[in-house]
């Protein structure tokens, strides 16, 4: 067996974390009186959240800014003058509420926690992935779960992976596997810290960058096959 430890992604990997945004923004957007146009406002939302999470791989901003930066953003393009912290206060709690795991997530990781050491990295904030994360119902089949926020750095910062080895105490980066859907921070960040990468691409999307995955998945269930070479 070439793996015994397995590093996944959580969002967009083994939690929607796409329905949960959607069910997040909606209600916070209610709560302050906003008419909320979904393929509007989950759009500009998106352009936005996207731009400043990819600042944050870049070293551009800091997790704590990040959080109200966002709304502020958002209150501008949007023309609606809400109070961010107010907005962001409410937009985590909601956030933090709405956890949803993927069809085949919880088949492949019962499959998987008695033969592996397994552990969570995921680029978020505390106070949302504490709960969506750590406290969900697959949370018990994982050795640990690193939240980016707490620990002060995000992938693909190998630094971030080096902590999560460390808190499972494994050394042998040539049996560890990282699993993610994100090109710029699970794949690169597996290869920045030495570590072979399993790309999770569902849409089949073209890869047109130079980040090379070790393998290629489109369902999580072919994680197996790759597993038991």
């Amino acid at each position: 067996m070439k793996y015994d430890t397995i590093i996944f992604d959580a969002d967009e990997t083994l939690f929607d974390f796409k329905k949960s945004e959607r069910d997040a923004l909606k209600n916070t957007m209610l709560e302050f009186n906003i008419e909320y146009d979904e393929n509007y406002h989950l759009k500009v939302y998106k352009d936005v959240n996207r731009a400043i999470w990819k600042e944050l791989e870049d070293g551009l901003i800091t997790q704590k800014k990040l959080k109200i930066e966002r709304f502020k953003r958002l209150s501008d393009r949007l023309n609606s003058g809400f109070d961010e912290v107010l907005f962001a206060k409410s937009y985590m709690r909601h956030l933090s509420l709405a956890s949803f795991l993927y069809h085949d997530s919880m088949g492949l990781v019962e499959s998987l926690y008695k033969n592996y050491k397994l552990s969570i990295i995921t680029n978020g904030l505390t106070e949302v992935q504490d709960t969506r994360i750590r406290k969900s119902i697959i949370a018990k089949y994982f050795d640990d779960i690193v939240i980016s926020e707490e620990v002060q750095v995000s992938k693909p910062d190998p630094r971030i992976f080096e902590h999560a080895l460390n808190n499972i105490k494994h050394t042998n980066k040539s049996t560890v596997l990282i699993v993610g859907d994100s090109l710029t921070s699970d794949i690169q960040g597996g290869i920045n810290s030495g570590i072979d990468t399993c790309w999770f691409n569902p849409n089949k999307i073209v890869n047109e960058t130079s980040i090379k995955p070790t393998y290629e998945i489109s369902n999580l269930m072919e994680l197996k096959a790759i597993l038991k070479k």
